[in-house]
């Protein structure tokens, strides 16, 4: 009896339980992979954010400088195409996922 279950049991192991395992595992890599929905929520929110303190900031220099003739802001400018270009490729990239969502 237990030459028969031995070989039945192993071989189970070997079609059944190894590759339901692996398969598992890869399931799991892959969706820990991806960005959920709430993340992409987050991120647009993120950048929102950044984006509103980033014309509080040039406000504020705005300020100090027509107070201050000396002062120089260090920061790039957002008037500036070469500061703006990533910018507005993001823009667009964030355009085109609302667009195909």
């Amino acid at each position: 009896m237990e030459e028969v279950l031995v070989p039945i049991g192993v071989v189970g192991m070997l079609f059944v339980g190894l590759p339901w395992i692996i398969l598992h595992y890869i399931t799991r890599w892959k969706t820990a992979a991806t960005l959920t929905s709430g993340d992409e929520a987050l991120l647009e929110e993120l950048y929102q954010l950044a984006r509103r303190l980033d014309e509080r900031m040039d406000t504020v220099e705005r300020l100090v400088a027509a107070d201050n003739p000396d002062f120089h802001p260090a920061r790039l400018h957002h008037d500036r195409e070469t500061d703006n270009q990533k910018l507005r490729e993001l823009d667009r990239m964030l355009a085109e996922k609302k667009g195909s969502l």
